[in-house]
Protein backbone atom coordinates (compact mmCIF):
# COMPACT_ATOMS: atom_id res chain seq x y z
CA UNK A 1 0.00 0.00 0.00
CA UNK A 2 1.27 3.69 -0.28
CA UNK A 3 -0.08 6.97 0.42
CA UNK A 4 -1.47 9.48 -1.75
CA UNK A 5 1.13 11.90 -1.43
CA UNK A 6 3.69 9.99 -2.89
CA UNK A 7 2.10 9.69 -5.71
CA UNK A 8 2.85 13.30 -6.61
CA UNK A 9 6.82 12.75 -6.48
CA UNK A 10 6.18 10.57 -9.53
CA UNK A 11 6.86 10.96 -13.21
CA UNK A 12 4.31 9.48 -15.75
CA UNK A 13 5.72 7.77 -18.46
CA UNK A 14 3.52 6.65 -21.39
CA UNK A 15 4.63 3.02 -21.89
CA UNK A 16 3.50 2.67 -25.99
CA UNK A 17 5.54 6.22 -26.98
CA UNK A 18 8.45 5.93 -24.12
CA UNK A 19 6.68 10.05 -24.11
CA UNK A 20 7.75 11.35 -20.44
CA UNK A 21 4.01 12.95 -19.52
CA UNK A 22 5.19 15.18 -16.62
CA UNK A 23 4.39 14.69 -12.75
CA UNK A 24 1.31 14.12 -10.57
CA UNK A 25 -0.36 16.68 -9.89
CA UNK A 26 -3.99 15.53 -7.80
CA UNK A 27 -5.81 12.17 -8.16
CA UNK A 28 -9.56 11.91 -8.53
CA UNK A 29 -11.41 9.98 -5.55
CA UNK A 30 -14.73 7.99 -6.08
CA UNK A 31 -16.49 9.31 -2.65
CA UNK A 32 -18.77 6.07 -2.51
CA UNK A 33 -15.87 4.10 -2.40
CA UNK A 34 -12.51 5.52 -1.43
CA UNK A 35 -11.06 4.35 -4.73
CA UNK A 36 -8.67 6.24 -7.14
CA UNK A 37 -10.43 7.01 -10.30
CA UNK A 38 -7.81 8.87 -12.38
CA UNK A 39 -4.24 11.04 -12.17
CA UNK A 40 -4.20 14.21 -13.08
CA UNK A 41 -1.08 15.34 -14.81
CA UNK A 42 -0.73 19.48 -16.09
CA UNK A 43 0.26 19.18 -20.33
CA UNK A 44 3.17 20.20 -21.12
CA UNK A 45 3.19 23.37 -23.05
CA UNK A 46 2.91 27.13 -23.24
CA UNK A 47 2.45 28.95 -19.26
CA UNK A 48 -0.64 29.60 -20.21
CA UNK A 49 -2.11 26.41 -21.34
CA UNK A 50 -1.20 24.70 -17.83
CA UNK A 51 -2.93 27.62 -15.78
CA UNK A 52 -5.99 27.14 -18.26
CA UNK A 53 -7.21 23.79 -17.92
CA UNK A 54 -4.04 22.44 -19.58
CA UNK A 55 -4.18 19.02 -17.90
CA UNK A 56 -4.39 15.26 -19.10
CA UNK A 57 -6.81 12.92 -16.79
CA UNK A 58 -5.49 9.12 -17.14
CA UNK A 59 -8.13 6.49 -15.60
CA UNK A 60 -6.25 4.55 -13.07
CA UNK A 61 -7.42 1.49 -15.27
CA UNK A 62 -4.78 2.98 -18.16
CA UNK A 63 -1.81 2.80 -15.32
CA UNK A 64 -0.10 -0.52 -15.40
CA UNK A 65 3.33 -0.39 -13.38
CA UNK A 66 2.79 2.04 -10.17
CA UNK A 67 7.22 1.92 -9.11
CA UNK A 68 9.48 3.75 -6.75
CA UNK A 69 9.94 6.42 -9.29
CA UNK A 70 7.61 6.79 -12.33
CA UNK A 71 4.14 5.52 -13.13
CA UNK A 72 4.11 3.68 -16.27
CA UNK A 73 0.55 4.47 -18.26
CA UNK A 74 -0.47 2.95 -21.69
CA UNK A 75 -2.01 6.05 -24.01
CA UNK A 76 -2.59 5.96 -27.48
CA UNK A 77 -2.14 9.14 -29.77
CA UNK A 78 -1.11 12.42 -27.24
CA UNK A 79 -2.91 11.53 -24.65
CA UNK A 80 -5.64 9.60 -25.60
CA UNK A 81 -6.76 6.35 -24.31
CA UNK A 82 -7.19 3.34 -26.83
Amino acid sequence: MFRGHKLRQKEVINIKTAERIGFIRDVEINESTGNVEAVIVPRRGCFIKRIFGGELVIPWSAIEVVGDDVVLVRLYEQGKLK
